[in-house]
């Protein structure tokens, strides 16, 4: 399953060196005006409508990738028989059903081909949502550290993340664009012509000066929502008429106005009273802490929601679930990187409500981090979010250290929720509680910081950084078991109307041999043999990414194909029936990255009991890695492994005699 998803890597590979991770929008230029964090003269959907449609690609393009991406999995015989089913595929009930598929498509000219199988993979999905989807984004601290006062950051978040809800409802958020020439087109002039410029036409004129609009129909998604379990495929509520915001704070949960009846912000003072008054409750955690339910399995949580709503707690169900956001206010400070990775992916359970949209968890140091719920979007609006909101929360702040909190009667303005709960209810989270320890206790987390170079340097060395990151991957896991497993990495489709998501396959015969040089054969290589095979994977590399974000890799197109055929109630065609198609797609090496100065670091988990969640990041000076996994893998060792590929690969760059 798709997981951070934060990597907008379009046109990536343009150049030789295939530069890594793009930061989509890292900060907007603000106003003054304390209800808004912009008035974007181009209004946030204005190019909406003419958005290019993400490409079905052709069907023996698909199938060539896909061969490709097999090859250094599998031995000859196997690749044989592959070979065999993939061309009996594509000339025979593939062509059929590549042929309906476009025919739909056609049909359906307001959306992706690859929406609506998507959202249903997603919703349909019974497993738990802790650990198998949501995954979280931390923020960096405030740059003044007294800012990073629990109570104060909390207060100056909520303020900035209400001004991004109304920013984006009136249309004055500036519109996301990628800019390959920003000299052009990120200035005052471009935006006064574009925003002339019809909608329906926009895009063209975006176009025509090297700016790439990417799809915003995620975002409305961010406030007022939540995921519903229901029996078999969930649901995605949204509410807007919502003005509350949800805290969570010792498993209890508080509402109270955020928004005014007018639609207006309310004042920072006085939510900086309320959250003051929440901090300082003293009632005891529940016995039976609510929150835990959102941890169960999904037809499970979804029985037990509805004996919820039969015992009277309609009204208490119906405020959490319409709630701007949720902000949960976890009593102790972070001890370090690996505390923070588990308090942000998963905590205790007793203080999160995994459902919403979102969630901004803080811990009693101000640490904070951004969780979410995965069905309803990518990492991209997250990310736009997160930036936004670092950057508004942490040069405008409404409140100080000197700040007084308003004088008003927060008993009042905040209200408590209860809940009735009767024995099977109580046995229900009491269940759910004793399974969520369970899951969690299974889980390691080890991070890595490699501080002999980054990105800068690698560039000097024409090769792409995440080409080089994730080769050290497969080198690594190479040096632990002796093979080349399968490879995920996430790259976002957001250049496309309704665009999700596609998959680019590190694994390479191009990695393996080049890995398998390092790992088994080094002293058999001189410096320059080895610094060509980096080069030929980072080459290779580039032109994968480049073609993922231009909807043109295989993972989506033969998604699509096999839902088609589900759909139709056909026999399941013998492709998907391969034992290399479900070895493929054990994606035993998930990895995501994402760059920005909001964001300190990400994490998930594995998406396979056997496998590795590898959240990274490539920065100027160092590269770092957030790696997860459970008792089958040992996770302080693949960590290892990959510093080890790291110092290895840097040594032959280094190396005088390559770089005379």
């Amino acid at each position: 399953m798709a997981r951070l998803l934060t990597k907008s890597c379009f046109l990536k590979g343009r150049s030789s060196c295939a530069p890594g991770p793009i930061l989509l929008r890292a900060y907007s230029s603000g106003n003054g005006d304390s209800e808004y964090l912009q008035k974007s003269i181009v209004p946030t959907m204005h190019f909406q409508k003419s958005l290019p449609r993400l490409p079905v690609p052709k069907l023996e393009d698909t199938i060539k990738r896909y061969l490709n991406a097999q090859r250094p999995l599998l031995d000859d015989e196997q690749f044989s028989k592959t070979e065999q089913l993939a061309s009996s595929f594509q000339n025979g009930v593939g062509k059929e059903l590549h042929e309906e598929l476009v025919l739909q498509d056609k049909q359906n000219k307001h959306t992706s081909y690859i929406s609506g199988p998507w959202f249903d993979m997603y919703l349909c999905a019974r497993e738990p949502i802790v650990l198998n989807s949501n995954p979280f984004m931390s923020f960096t601290p405030d740059p003044k550290p007294e800012y990073n006062d629990q109570l104060l950051r909390a207060t100056n978040m909520t303020v900035s993340a209400m001004r991004f809800l109304k920013t984006i409802r009136a249309g004055y958020l500036e519109p996301e664009i990628f800019h390959l020439n920003p000299a052009k087109s990120d200035t005052q002039k471009f935006k006064k012509l574009i925003r002339l410029v019809p909608s329906s036409l926009s895009w063209y004129g975006a176009y025509m000066v090297n700016a790439y609009p990417l799809d915003m129909s995620q975002y409305f998604r961010l406030f007022n929502s939540t995921r519903i379990p229901k029996l078999n495929k969930d649901e995605l509520m949204t509410d807007e008429r919502g003005r509350h915001l949800l805290v969570l704070r010792k498993g209890n949960f508080y509402v109270f106005d955020v928004l005014d009846k007018d639609g207006n912000i309310v004042k920072a003072s006085e939510i900086h009273a309320h959250l003051k008054h929440i901090l300082s409750d003293s009632g005891p955690a529940p016995e039976l802490p609510l929150g835990y339910l959102t941890s169960e399995n999904r037809n499970t949580w979804a029985l037990v929601r509805q004996k919820l709503l039969n015992n009277g707690n309609e009204e208490a169900l119906r405020r959490i679930d319409s709630a701007v956001f949720c902000l949960c206010l976890d009593e102790f400070p972070t001890r370090d990187r690996i505390h923070l990775s588990h308090n942000m992916l998963h905590g205790s359970g007793l203080n999160r409500w995994f459902d919403k949209s979102f969630s901004i968890i803080m811990t009693g140091d101000g640490t904070a981090a951004i969780n979410f719920e995965h069905s309803w979007g990518d990492g991209v609006a997250v990310l736009r979010f997160q930036n936004e909101i670092f950057k508004d929360s942490t040069e405008r702040h409404s409140v100080s250290p000197q700040s007084v909190p308003a004088a008003v009667d927060s008993s009042k303005a905040v209200q408590k929720l209860t809940f009735n709960l009767d024995d099977s209810l109580k046995a229900a989270v009491s269940e759910a509680r004793k399974k969520f320890d369970a899951l969690v206790a299974s889980l390691t987390i080890e991070a890595m910081e490699f501080k002999r170079g980054g990105k800068e340097f690698l560039k000097t060395q024409k090769l792409s950084p995440d080409a080089v990151s994730q080769l050290s991957f497969q080198m690594a896991f190479l040096r632990q078991y002796g093979q080349t497993t399968a490879t995920y990495e996430s790259c976002s489709t957001a250049a496309f109307k309704h665009g999700r998501t596609e998959t680019i396959r590190p694994a390479s015969i191009y990695t393996k041999k080049c890995s398998e040089a390092f790992v088994k054969n080094l002293s058999k290589h001189t410096p320059a043999e080895l610094k060509e095979m980096l080069h030929d994977c980072s080459k290779y590399h580039g032109q994968l990414t480049k073609e993922a974000a231009m909807g043109q890799g295989f993972d989506r197109h033969l998604f699509a194909l096999r839902y088609l055929a589900a759909g139709k109630g056909m026999n399941v065609p013998d492709l998907f029936q391969d034992p290399a198609y479900a070895r493929i797609n054990h994606n035993v090496l998930s990895t995501s990255t994402l760059t920005s100065p909001a964001v300190q670091l990400g994490g998930f988990a594995p998406v396979v009991p056997d496998g590795f969640g590898v959240g990274y990041g490539v920065h100027d000076d160092w590269i770092g890695c957030n790696v997860s996994a459970y008792p089958a893998r040992d996770v302080k060792q693949f960590v290892q492994c990959v510093y080890q590929s790291l110092e290895d690969i840097f040594k032959v760059l280094e190396d005088k005699r390559v770089n005379k």
